[in-house]
């Protein structure tokens, strides 16, 4: 599986970010799909030992656009227009768990994808669907000077 690139800063991929998750997102084109692993701190709880569903959701809805990167072309970068998120049951903190995020639909400027986390044992804990859409010019153009740190 190939590797996608991740970023300085972000949240959630941000190799420099000492709050984030560091997570890293890979392309496996057998399955159509992108796949990821995440293990939550336990600082990332809304009660103790599950963790808060605002952090679920940015988990959810980043894996979900990835998605759009299947292609290899990472400058492929959509924005979320939509997100809805299905909480199946509680996920655990301190616990290792399977991101899988694929295509639904694909149009020229936007695109309907998906994302499902689960337990080791198959246990979906939580689901989403998303429209992503290609933001205007402007706001892809402040992201430039990122670009030269987008990597691998």
């Amino acid at each position: 599986m190939k590797k996608q690139p991740t970023s300085r800063t972000c949240f959630l991929c941000g190799r420099e970010n000492d709050h984030g998750l560091k997570l890293e997102w890979f392309d496996n084109y057998e399955e159509k799909r992108v796949e990821c692993t995440v293990t939550f701190p336990e600082y990332f709880n809304g009660y103790p030992g599950i963790v808060h569903g605002g952090i679920i959701a940015a988990v959810l809805d980043e894996s979900a656009g990835r998605a759009i990167m299947l292609d290899g072309n990472i400058d492929n970068l959509f924005v979320t227009l939509n997100l809805n998120i299905t909480y199946k049951t509680v996920t655990p903190t301190e616990t290792p768990l399977k991101v899988f995020s694929w295509i639904i639909r694909e149009g020229g400027k936007s695109a309907k994808v998906a994302a499902r986390l689960m337990k080791s044992d198959g246990t979906v804990t939580a689901e989403c669907e998303a429209i992503v859409v290609r933001p205007p010019k402007a706001i892809q153009e402040t992201w430039e000077p990122e670009r030269k740190h987008w990597h691998s």
